[in-house]
């Protein structure tokens, strides 16, 4: 973990909330790809998705650690410090199969 970053040691093992965006499923909408709070277990969608959810998220609950989990990509992003995390074998497993949309 990035030695810069007083929030890695913050990070937990959760359960994701939703097998997508969770309020993008709830809304019908569509994502580009998922981020995993690593303090909570929200999945929100990305910046280059419509509706910004990983980072409303942030501002909304100040949890810091997203997990780039669309697939699953070893990497962390914390929002305070602004800094790439490598997560090793630490990555959260998805429950099942994300939903696509083309």
């Amino acid at each position: 973990m990035a030695d810069e970053c007083e929030h890695a040691a913050g990070i937990k093992d959760v359960t994701p909330s939703a097998l997508g965006c969770e309020e993008c499923l709830k809304s019908g909408s569509w994502w580009v790809h998922l981020r995993l709070y690593r303090t909570c277990g929200h999945v929100g969608c990305r910046d280059d998705s419509p509706n910004r959810h990983a980072t409303k998220h942030f501002h909304a609950t100040s949890h810091p650690v997203i997990e780039g989990y669309d697939p699953p990509e070893g990497w962390g992003w914390c929002y305070v410090d602004e800094v790439f995390l490598d997560l090793g074998d630490r990555t959260t497993p998805q429950n099942g199969p994300i939903p696509r949309f083309v």
